[in-house]
């Protein structure tokens, strides 16, 4: 088994999604279904029919394809994108503990990631923890200072993110 893209596969892949309809995902789901069967256990491929599946609003299907992908050996960019997308499957489940756990191991193996950290916000959200969701969405915004208008507020903002992040120490 490859886990690797060649360029006509990432060709189909974007064919998927250039003619995806959120509206009507049957022809998404069942194009990259055709797809998987002819590259069996690619997972790559087996990741995409999953989030077609989410896509459709069919979480616990998207669940069983995210967590195959990941059993596979999915790594990479993709890897980074289905921790992020399986952990919001699980927070739609209302399985917010399990959300998070996975969320950690993607903050483990992509520290830098703005997409980790918002999706991590929204569980943390979700689970009340809405000290550490505002702490992470304001080290998403100041990690970007500079292309906002927060100019020199951008460190006092990065330290009350740290301090909501702690708990609110005296």
């Amino acid at each position: 088994m490859t886990t690797d893209v060649t360029p006509e596969l990432a060709e189909a892949i974007q064919r998927g999604y250039d003619q995806r309809d959120r509206a009507n995902m049957a022809p998404t789901i069942a194009y990259f279904r055709a797809l998987l069967d002819e590259h069996p256990d690619h997972p790559v491929l087996v990741y995409e029919v999953g989030g077609a599946y989410d896509t459709a609003g069919q979480e616990q299907t998207a669940r069983g394809y995210y967590e195959r992908a990941l059993a596979l050996g999915l790594g990479g960019d993709a890897l980074r994108r289905c921790l992020c997308q399986y952990a919001s499957t699980l927070r739609w489940l209302g399985e917010l503990d399990a959300s998070l756990v996975v969320l950690d191991r993607a903050r483990r193996e992509f520290p830098d990631s703005d997409s980790v950290r918002v999706f991590r916000a929204l569980t943390l959200n979700d689970a009340k923890r809405s000290d550490e969701a505002v702490a992470e969405l304001l080290t998403v915004v100041t990690g970007h200072a500079e292309v906002t208008d927060l100019g020199r507020w951008a460190v006092g903002l990065r330290g009350l993110a740290q301090w909501l992040a702690d708990g609110r120490p005296e």
